[in-house]
């Protein structure tokens, strides 16, 4: 955070002597990356297990292309993918865990639970959560313009658009593997719509997915993030 702070300092003394310039002075965007921590406490804290996420809701997802898309196992290949390649964590897959509740606010509530699970898995932290995943067929009429080829004028009218909508909700819980309490709660949501008839419904998952990944591992580790500021010139 200190080089957070001497970074907008120097910032500040730039800009400052251009406060009393003329409203015809110009400017100049710059962008900066700064960068943001963990927003987990991970002192003393080495490896991670990744328990299954808990399904909410899956719409749509058997009426695009014909296909059936399995949630949970496609979110849980790349989030161990992910966390393995941008963290330090040592990333464990426990596999099948028999929930003792399946209800989201419950589970928060089963400390017992969390920190037995975390001794038989020798893990510091449990990463686990809910997933609601919605394909929508988002077809329709939009007004556009064109010039006819006959007279030269422009006429509007309505065209139909075949669009397909993803929605990817995301819940993620962390639970201390010691003592079972949960450390952190988040939701993560994102919305991809595409043109076209047959859209791969993976696809849209994975937009949806690349669109989150930054917020998803600022949990566990550092993250830089893109600020932009306005600097006055003559």
């Amino acid at each position: 955070m200190k080089t957070v702070f001497r970074t907008l300092a120097v910032l500040a003394l730039l800009i400052a002597p251009c406060a009393a310039l003329p409203a015809f002075a110009g400017s100049v965007e710059v962008k900066l990356s700064l960068p943001q921590r963990a927003r987990l406490d991970l002192q003393g804290r080495k490896s991670l297990a990744v328990a299954p996420f808990i399904v909410v809701t899956k719409e749509g997802a058997d009426r695009v292309q014909g296909r059936d898309i399995d949630v949970q196992k496609e979110f849980e290949r790349y989030l161990l993918k992910v966390l393995r390649r941008e963290t330090d964590l040592r990333v464990i897959e426990p596999g099948p865990v028999d929930f003792p509740v399946y209800d989201l606010d419950q589970l928060a509530k089963q400390g017992d639970f969390w920190s037995a699970l975390g001794e038989r898995l020798q893990a510091d932290l449990i990463l686990t959560g809910g997933l609601d995943f919605d394909i929508q067929d988002r077809t329709g009429y939009r007004t556009e313009e064109y010039v006819s080829p006959f007279n030269g004028r422009t006429y509007y009218r309505q065209v139909l658009v075949e669009q397909t909508g993803f929605e990817y909700d995301i819940l993620m819980q962390v639970y201390d593997g010691k003592n079972g309490a949960l450390l952190y709660q988040d939701n993560f949501k994102d919305f991809q719509n595409f043109e076209g008839e047959n859209t791969d419904p993976l696809a849209g998952m994975f937009e949806n997915l690349l669109s989150l990944e930054d917020r998803i591992l600022n949990v566990f580790t550092q993250k830089e993030v893109e600020a932009s500021r306005i600097l006055f010139t003559q």
